[in-house]
């Protein structure tokens, strides 16, 4: 029977890898609240009681070896992170095809899904480098799309991937138990407004450290700069800057009426999945909270960015020219983009086998209009001339496709 209890889980993973350092300890009190909310308010079925306990185990165990690698081989610490470039936007504006666009240069580096799923790599990875045997992690990783592929066929759709794809960071935040995944995974209410009110840094120099450990696995320069995102960094982005402060920032903008609809659709399809208890009111109403929030802190935080370390992308000029914005973009980092170009046209062609099925929602499926969204983000519209995508000014929005 799954046992979502701290010590239990940390014993567990303690001897499952006969490793007992965890690194840093501060990630045991989000675990705890986030452990209260689940108990207290996911009203999780049976599958996702039992996947719960399944990755909690898993990330604690990535802990530990983590810590085996940084004692092993002291030089992963070394690796120093220079200027990355930093995808910033709020969940479904468009960060991921910026992203994958900006990993299809050789001249970045990037983070693969298998390495989000799985940051650390197991005992005996020097086999792996050696080229003795094959990493196992893109297989784990299949194994966990195919599951979710099964559980439910939309969630892959929503978020089209592969174990080799373009991926954010977002996992390496998971390890400190900390961030908006789990919102969007389970009903914590609770949790998501404790971790409103928390200094996240401990959790993003675990990231660094982690990061560092995805660069020695994959055994590539310390020179090349990192291509980062995930929509967490809206709400963290004093700790983001206090950790990269030598970071370019690329900001993303999206009619919010897009966004909250199609983050609630997001969250929706993966929640149903761990609790039949899930309200598509709620979850509207949750989803259009936390982007308000996600404004909010970034437009504050911007105030102390100087201008030439940022840009502002929008998402219908990357739906009408994305060439000739992405030719913007590489302007702002002073790279010559044409050495990119063949590698963002083979993403292109192959995001189009990823993506099978069109990702439809409306915002009445989570009790919404277009008319209330526009209401409490008009301002964010109106001030990073963003265009509106759908029916406005209405008690109905039409059916969007993102």
């Amino acid at each position: 029977m799954p046992r979502l209890e701290k010590q239990f889980l940390l014993d567990q993973a303690s001897a499952a890898a006969g490793l007992d350092d965890f690194g840093d300890s501060w990630f045991e009190r989000p675990l705890e609240v986030l452990l209260d909310a689940i108990r207290e308010e996911a009203r999780l079925n049976a599958a996702g009681e039992w996947s719960a306990m399944k990755q909690f185990h898993h990330v604690l165990r990535d802990r530990l070896l983590a810590q085996m690698w940084f004692k092993k081989h002291p030089e992963i610490l070394a690796r120093p992170i220079k200027r990355p470039v930093i995808i910033v936007g709020p969940m479904r504006s468009g960060t991921t095809r910026l992203h994958r666009l900006l990993a299809s240069d050789q001249r970045f580096s990037h983070m693969r899904s298998f390495e989000t799923i799985s940051p650390v790599p197991r005992p005996g990875f020097e086999d792996v480098l050696a080229g003795k045997k094959n990493d196992f992690r893109p297989v784990l990783a299949a194994r966990i799309m195919k599951v979710a592929r099964l559980a439910n066929p939309r969630t892959l759709s929503i978020h089209p991937t592969g174990p080799f794809e373009p991926e954010e960071e977002l996992g390496l935040l998971v390890a400190s138990m900390w961030g908006m995944k789990h919102e969007a995974q389970w009903h914590v209410p609770s949790y998501g407004r404790w971790c409103e009110g928390q200094d996240p840094a401990p959790a993003y120099a675990y990231m660094v450290d982690l990061l560092r450990l995805v660069g020695w696995s994959q055994q590539t320069s310390s020179i090349r700069p990192w291509i980062l995102k995930t929509p967490q960094h809206m709400l963290d982005l004093p700790a983001l800057l206090k950790t990269f402060p030598d970071a370019r920032l690329i900001f993303s903008h999206r009619d919010p009426q897009q966004v909250v609809g199609s983050a609630a659709s997001l969250a929706w399809n993966q929640t149903i999945i761990y609790s039949d208890h899930a309200d598509a009111a709620t979850i509207g109403e949750e989803w259009l909270l936390k982007t308000k929030l996600q404004i909010e802190r970034m437009r504050a935080a911007r105030e102390s960015i100087p201008a030439d370390r940022m840009i502002d992308v929008r998402y219908e000029d990357m739906d009408r020219d994305w060439r000739g914005t992405m030719e913007r973009v590489y302007g702002f980092l002073d790279l010559d983009m044409e050495p990119a170009v063949s590698g963002m046209e083979a993403f292109l062609e192959r995001s189009k086998s990823l993506k099978r099925h069109p990702h439809n929602y409306t915002l009445e499926q989570f009790g919404l209009t277009g008319t209330r969204v526009h209401q409490e983000l008009g301002d964010y519209v109106r001030d990073f001339d963003i265009q509106r995508e759908g029916s406005f000014g209405q008690d109905e929005s039409a059916l969007a496709s993102a």
